[in-house]
């Protein structure tokens, strides 16, 4: 670790000593041994005896200073269940979706048209994809100008679009209860997701890596071997991880904004996802990089209800894929990656689309 990243690591623990102090019964720090308070720790200090014995003295309990975790994080070191396995992304064709029509959006998505406007989860804290602009408090980012391009050719008018906020983990619930139309999350395709949920055709193509601290002599995934990893709970990000390694610490938090400020505050080593996420995360904070080779393919996909006797959302799906065909068509899928992702190098254009076979009409 860098003499700038620990000096800075420092500052942030200062701020938060208090709030630490506060929610220390709660939190996972250091043990007694490691803070140098413990059998064989080095000895305290003179003035620091003498502060101490005065803080005694005047009945000012003592604590042990330490930053919470995230709100609602967990850490595991043995697999947890329900981790997407290789099997599962074999036994579908998972990219398939169904192919546009010439149909108007009146008799494609009748009940969205009626509301007036399109219903879309994603994440607040995923910068470059969906995040708000501090100087104007707006939603902005890749994700939300794909969902403004989709409200477009519904209604003639980007606006009419309403945003909820989703983690990771409840998205496909939200789905399910009816809560969203559409789900723009950085959403990776899968044949296991596909059991609850439908899928657009993909409308971009990352790579998993790996992203330390730099200096941290963390170069790719093999050495994370007993290391602390974040990952945001519900993605797939995880099962790369007990796939390849025999030991490791992983810290499932709600958002992966909430794993810029684990790695800042030294509770992980390194947070594993995909390159365009991590990309946003190194835009806040110079002193991480991402590091290592491309890893797992992770195709996104705009997620969509499956069908029901009362909820056909095949009409949906095929206006969803008529947007991402125009957007190929006509650049603007190019001019939204040069504004927002061209940190990860020339654009690599837009996945081709596969469309299930259907007969003729």
């Amino acid at each position: 670790m860098s003499a700038g990243w620990r000096g800075r690591a420092r500052r942030v623990a200062t701020a938060g000593v208090v709030v630490a102090a506060l929610a220390v019964g709660a939190a996972c720090g250091a043990d007694d041994d490691e803070a140098g308070g413990g059998p064989g720790g080095p000895a305290q200090d003179p003035a620091s005896a003498v502060a101490s014995a005065e803080s005694a003295a005047a009945g000012i309990p003592e604590v042990e200073a330490v930053m919470p975790l995230p709100a609602g994080a967990v850490i595991s070191t043995e697999i947890p269940s329900g981790l997407p396995s290789e099997a599962d992304d074999q036994s579908c064709n998972p990219l398939a979706s169904l192919r546009p029509d010439d149909v108007p959006p009146e008799a494609r998505v009748p009940r969205i048209k009626q509301r007036g406007r399109l219903i879309v989860g994603l994440d607040q804290g995923s910068n470059l994809f969906s995040f708000r602009d501090p100087a104007t408090g707006q939603l902005t980012g890749f994700d939300v100008d794909l969902a403004r391009e989709i409200a477009a050719d519904i209604f003639g008018d980007p606006r009419q679009v309403e945003f909820r906020s989703l983690t990771s983990a409840n998205r496909i619930e939200a789905l399910e209860n009816d809560q969203v139309d559409l789900v723009i999350r950085s959403m990776s395709i899968t044949c296991a997701r596909r059991e609850r949920v439908t899928f657009s055709a993909p409308y971009y193509r990352a790579y998993q890596r790996v992203l330390a601290v730099r200096g941290s002599g963390i170069t790719e995934i093999e050495h994370l071997e007993g290391k602390r990893v974040c990952v945001a709970a519900g993605t797939t990000s995880a099962s790369r991880l007990w796939a390849d390694l025999d030991r490791v610490t992983v810290l499932s938090v709600n958002t992966w904004a909430d794993c810029l400020v684990a790695i800042q505050q030294n509770q992980v080593d390194a947070i594993t996802t995909d390159d365009a996420i991590l990309v946003g995360i190194t835009a806040q904070d110079p002193y991480l990089e991402i590091v290592g080779p491309q890893l797992d393919a992770e195709p996104y996909g705009v997620g969509i209800a499956k069908s029901t006797p009362g909820n056909n959302t095949d009409g949906l799906v095929r206006q969803v894929n008529s947007t991402l065909e125009r957007i190929r068509r006509d650049g603007t899928w190019n001019r939204m990656y040069s504004r927002w992702l061209s940190g990860l190098g020339p654009s690599p254009g837009m996945p081709a689309p596969v469309y299930l076979p259907e007969e003729p009409r």
